[in-house]
C-alpha cells in the first residue's frame, strides 16, 4: 500500500484476493533518516554523552560539514479498488513531511560553543568563517491519487496534494569575516546573505502551528508510469512532490549585509552568549513581514527490475533505483536485493547517497493480498552502533560519519473481495463503459485523422 502512494503508477491489488478497501487506520506508517558527515568525533560525542565541546575542531581549514534529514509520516490512508477495468485505483492520505540540509563550517561550530576557542588564533582574520547554507521546511500533505492500466503492460498514475506549511528556516550567508581579537584589539564580524523564517524566535511557535489550518498554503503534484516486458523486466519512473508553499505575510525575510560597517566588540567582559547572539542578530535584526513561496522537494527516480525464479515459491528480484533531489541537495542510487519466499521476503539494499556517503540498508516484510507490515533501514549499520552509543553514553562507539534511518509501515485490506468478473457479478467496473482517463487526456494532443 505504501508503494501505490509514493510510486502513483503502482497497483496495490490483486484480483481473487485482495479486498475493495486498504488503509493503515491512523497505525504507524512513517520513515526517518538522518545523517552527518564532517567533524564525527565531536557530533558523536554530542548525541552520544550530551556534551558540546569544540575545543578539538580545526579552525581556518575552509572545511564544510554537512548535516540533512528526512522524515515522512502517513498518518492516515485510505486506498479504493474502482474499477476492474484498466485495473482503477484510488487513494487518499493524510502525511506529515519534513526536510532539511544544512553546509555549516567549524567556526560556526567553535563560535556556538565558546568565542574563547579562538584565543589561539589571537588578531587573526578568518574569511568566509560563516559562510553556512541550508535549510528546514515541514508541512502537512493531503493527497488524492489515481492509478490505472492503458493496456496490459503500460500503466499510469498521477497524485494531487493540497499543503499546509508548518515552518520554514533558511539560511544562507554567502560572504563572512571574522577576527576574535586580542587583549588589545576588539573582536570583529561581518555577514552577507539572506534569511527567511516562518517564525523567529522559537517561543514565536506553538503547538497552534502544528495544526494544519492552511495559513501557509501550497499545492504538489506527483505524476508515475510503469511498464512490465515481455520478458518481465518492469521499468518505473517518477516526478514525485513538485510543488511550492506560499508562506504568510507574517513570515520574516532580512536580505543583510554589514561588510562595509561590521559588528566590533571591544568588551573584553561580554560573555560568550551575549556575542552568540550580537553576531546572530546581524541575520535577524531588521527583519521585514513579507510572504514569499518556497519548492516542495521534489525528485525524480527511475526503476528496473527482474524477478528469478529459484525453487517455488523461493524467488530473487533484484532492481536498480536512482533518484535525484530536483532543487535541493542529494539524491541516491540503490541496488536492492529481494528474497522472497511465499509471504515473507527480505531484501538487502546497498546505496550511494549522492552527499557522497555510502549506506547498507535492510527491509523485512510480511506480505498478503489483504495485509502488509514491514520495517527496516535504510542504514543499517550507522543505526544499530549509533543507538549502542547513546544507550551506553559512550562516544568511542562508531566511527566515520554519523547516521540512523528507520521507517515501518502496516496496512489492512478490508470490503469485498475484488474477484474477477468470471467469479463474481458484484465486480466493480464490470458493465462499466466509461474508458480509460489517461487514453481520454492523451487524446487531447493527438491528431485527429
Amino acid at each position: 500500500m505504501f508503494d501505490g502512494f509514493e510510486n502513483p503508477a503502482q497497483k496495490t491489488f490483486v484480483l481473487d484476493s485482495s479486498r475493495k478497501f486498504s488503509s493503515n487506520f491512523f497505525l504507524p506508517y512513517f520513515g526517518l533518516n538522518a545523517a552527518n558527515k564532517g567533524n564525527s568525533d565531536f557530533i558523536r560525542k554530542i548525541i552520544n554523552e550530551g556534551k558540546y565541546n569544540a575545543s578539538d575542531l580545526k579552525l581556518g581549514t575552509g572545511d564544510i560539514n554537512t548535516v540533512h534529514q528526512n522524515t515522512n509520516i502517513y498518518l492516515l490512508t485510505l486506498r479504493i479498488f474502482k474499477s476492474y477495468k484498466y485495473q482503477k485505483e484510488m487513494g487518499f492520505a493524510w502525511q506529515v513531511r519534513s526536510d532539511a540540509h544544512l553546509d555549516y563550517t567549524n567556526e560556526t561550530l567553535a563560535i556556538l560553543d565558546n568565542y574563547k576557542r579562538f584565543l589561539g588564533y589571537q588578531n587573526q582574520d578568518f574569511t568566509n568563517a560563516f559562510n553556512n547554507d541550508g535549510y528546514e521546511q515541514s508541512y502537512h500533505q493531503f493527497s488524492f491519487s489515481y492509478r490505472e492500466n492503458y493496456n496490459k503492460r503500460l500503466a499510469f498514475g498521477a497524485k494531487l496534494s493540497l499543503l499546509s506549511g508548518i515552518a520554514y528556516n533558511k539560511l544562507s550567508i554567502v560572504k563572512s569575516n571574522f577576527n576574535p581579537g586580542s587583549s588589545t584589539q576588539p573582536l570583529v564580524a561581518s555577514l552577507s546573505g539572506t534569511y527567511k523564517a516562518s517564525f523567529l524566535d522559537a517561543d514565536d511557535f506553538s503547538s497552534k502551528d502544528l495544526i494544519p489550518t492552511f495559513k501557509n498554503p501550497g499545492l504538489s503534484l506527483s505524476v508515475g508510469t510503469s511498464y512490465t516486458s515481455k520478458s518481465g523486466v518492469f521499468l518505473m519512473a517518477n516526478l514525485k512532490d513538485l510543488g511550492f508553499i506560499r508562506w504568510a505575510k507574517s513570515s520574516y525575510y532580512n536580505k543583510f549585509d554589514n561588510l562595509n560597517d561590521p559588528l566590533i566588540i571591544d568588551d573584553p567582559e561580554m560573555n560568550s552568549s551575549d556575542i552568540d547572539k550580537k553576531i546572530s542578530n546581524i541575520a535577524t535584526e531588521n527583519e521585514t513581514h513579507k510572504s514569499f513561496f518556497t519548492p516542495t522537494n521534489a525528485k525524480v527516480d527511475f526503476m528496473v527490475s527482474k524477478a528469478f525464479a529459484i525453487s517455488y515459491p523461493l524467488t530473487y528480484t533484484p532492481s536498480i533505483i536512482a533518484s535525484k533531489n530536483l532543487f535541493y541537495k542529494g539524491g541516491d542510487v540503490a541496488f536492492v536485493n529481494k528474497i522472497k519466499y511465499e509471504e515473507v521476503s527480505l531484501s538487502v539494499i546497498p546505496t550511494y547517497n549522492l552527499n557522497n556517503l555510502f549506506l547498507v540498508g535492510m527491509q523485512g516484510m510480511y506480505q498478503t493480498p489483504n495485509f502488509e507490515v514491514f520495517l527496516g533501514s535504510d542504514n543499517l549499520l550507522k543505526t544499530v552502533t549509533q543507538i549502542n552509543g547513546v544507550i551506553k553514553q559512550d562516544r568511542t562507539i562508531g566511527t566515520g560519519y554519523n547516521g540512523a534511518s528507520f521507517y515501518m509501515g502496516l496496512g489492512i485490506k478490508f470490503g469485498d473481495v475484488v474477484n474477477h468478473p468470471q467469479n463474481s457479478s458484484t465486480m466493480p467496473g464490470v458493465g462499466d463503459e466509461e474508458s480509460s482517463f489517461f487514453k481520454r487526456l492523451f487524446s487531447v494532443f493527438s491528431k485527429k485523422r
